[in-house]
């Protein structure tokens, strides 16, 4: 048979998650492919990929998509990544734009401004790109790596996973192992959480990689791997998944029925 087609992240956050692909005993067995959280689920969808690191939302989006249980992107505080980035005060937000990449993230900016703060913009997919976003928008949804780089003392900065804790006072899971039906099996499982086991093993070497690769500190790093993720699924991850996947699906079948494309 034909190796199994995995997407991973190309982001930094993944790396511990697909280290044991990479560089264990299962390297060399899969087909990697380093795309978006947004073309990874385009990919599973359109059955061009088998397994991905794959935006949580994406699990109500994709019929027949399997999580691959323990396992997660999540932040049990803030994250640091995942930002909604102002030019003006939270009052005065009337459009968003929002990183084209972004799928599960997109939700949950939409769910934080409504119930924590009764704001209903109009948002709009753009080119990850803060000064450009900013040109059209009055904030900017900033994942991944570049939001690690954004200037907090020149805007006003939040936090989504932050305020996901504030608002339900669970974890946030942003992205999960997922897998097409036919591609789901228990040595895939034991497969993708060794892969991690390699990658917390390994986790000064991956710092130290990445520092050099993005001019990151590697103090920054170490505390952002360390302190703001968690890449293992508890309970209480398992919670916090479980409601916004409800509250996701609620908004969107709101938008449903009104056909605004604001929240």
């Amino acid at each position: 048979m034909p190796p199994l087609r995995i997407g991973v992240v190309s982001f930094v956050n993944s790396r511990p998650l697909a280290r044991g692909l990479e560089k264990g005993r299962a390297a060399g067995a899969f087909e990697l492919r380093y795309l978006s959280p947004a073309k990874i689920a385009d990919g599973l969808a359109d059955g061009s990929l088998d397994v991905g690191l794959v935006p949580s939302v994406e699990l109500i989006r994709i019929p027949g998509l399997v999580a691959v249980p323990g396992l997660a992107i999540a932040a049990t505080n803030e994250v640091r990544s995942v930002l909604l980035v102002s030019r003006v005060p939270l009052a005065e937000i009337r459009r968003v734009a929002l990183d084209e990449n972004s799928r599960t993230s997109a939700a949950l900016v939409k769910i934080v401004l409504a119930e924590r703060y009764g704001l209903r913009p109009e948002v709009a997919p753009a080119a990850p790109d803060l000064e450009v976003m900013l040109e059209s928008a009055d904030a900017a949804l900033v994942i991944g790596d570049p939001a690690l780089r954004v200037d907090r003392e020149r805007y006003l900065v939040l936090d989504l996973a932050d305020e996901w804790l504030k608002l339900t006072g669970l974890p946030f899971v942003f992205a999960v192992w997922a897998a097409r039906r036919a591609a789901m099996s228990p040595e895939l499982t034991a497969l993708l959480r060794e892969s991690l086991d390699v990658g917390l093993a390994e986790l000064d070497q991956i710092v130290a990689e990445v520092a050099a690769e993005t001019g990151l500190s590697p103090l920054l790093l170490e505390d952002y791997y360390t302190r703001n993720l968690r890449y293992r699924m508890g309970t209480e991850e398992e919670a916090g998944l479980r409601e916004f996947l409800r509250r996701a699906s609620a908004g969107e079948e709101s938008r449903g029925r009104d056909g605004k494309s604001a929240l």
